[in-house]
């Protein structure tokens, strides 16, 4: 395999699945002293088409035309299971979400919110086992969503801008179901006390991302829902009128 965009591109992608430089130079066939390098410095191809990618400094033109309910659930879907990067030589990137095959629902859920933010693209589909990635193809998905950048979501800072917190504020309702959908659950919680056992549902949110898992807090907080960091990478909502609020409009997946 020659050296090209398209190579580099290739490396970046198995490199945030998870495969190390070894791994990557066996399926790529390409050295690993050269792999290492386009990891230290990648090529200018990547900044330059983000650079070169229709955008709006204050707001993204098609989020201006598009329901912002929509907008905000499909931003809470890419900062959860979404990764974006570039394809081709014409500045086209790509969107995947990841979703489970267990839960129809939200992989429509997660279609209709592109359908609408950018009408006119076709929605692909590629199946794995047990699970699938929704894929569309866009020039603007830089400027659509301004958290891209090569390389892994939790090992760089992600922020949202200013008119994306106006839109989350407006509505934080889909920015949390986004999220419990992409990196969350709701679960029954068994404890035994004084030798009674009780149950009583919990929601969950995992993420490596501290300023990910932040922004759900953030989230939880619009909504005045009480929640607690139970762990490093995982926060938790287990008082009864904070689930019932949850429940309103999330509920268990499907």
């Amino acid at each position: 395999m020659t050296k090209s965009f398209e190579t580099v591109q290739e490396a970046f992608r198995l490199h945030d699945e998870g495969l190390n430089v070894s791994q990557i130079s066996g399926v790529l066939g390409v050295s690993r002293m050269a792999i290492r390098s386009w990891f230290v410095q990648p090529l200018d191809a990547f900044a330059t088409r983000a650079a070169h990618a229709p955008h709006d400094a204050d707001q993204c033109q098609l989020v201006r035309g598009a329901p912002p309910a929509e907008y905000v659930y499909l931003l809470g879907q890419y900062l959860g299971d979404g990764y974006i990067h570039p394809i081709g030589p014409r500045g086209v990137f790509k969107l995947r979400i990841a979703t489970a095959d267990a839960y129809p629902g939200i992989r429509q859920r997660c279609v209709e919110s592109i359908q609408s933010v950018l009408p006119g693209k076709k929605v692909g589909f590629v199946q794995s086992i047990g699970c699938g990635e929704v894929i569309v193809h866009s020039k603007h998905l830089p400027c659509l969503f301004p958290q891209y950048g090569p390389g892994r979501k939790h090992e760089r800072v992600i922020e949202l801008t200013s008119w994306q917190r106006e839109l989350v504020e407006a509505h934080p309702r889909e920015f949390v179901a986004a999220l419990i959908h992409s990196d969350g659950c709701r679960a029954i919680n068994n404890v035994v006390v004084r030798g009674k056992r009780y149950s009583y549902p919990r929601y969950f949110f995992n993420n490596v991302s501290t300023d990910i898992l932040m922004l759900c807090a953030w989230g939880f907080d619009l909504l005045g829902v009480e929640w607690r960091q139970n762990n490093w990478n995982c926060l938790s909502v287990a008082k009864r009128d904070s689930v019932a609020m949850l429940d309103t409009f999330i509920g268990p997946k499907s």
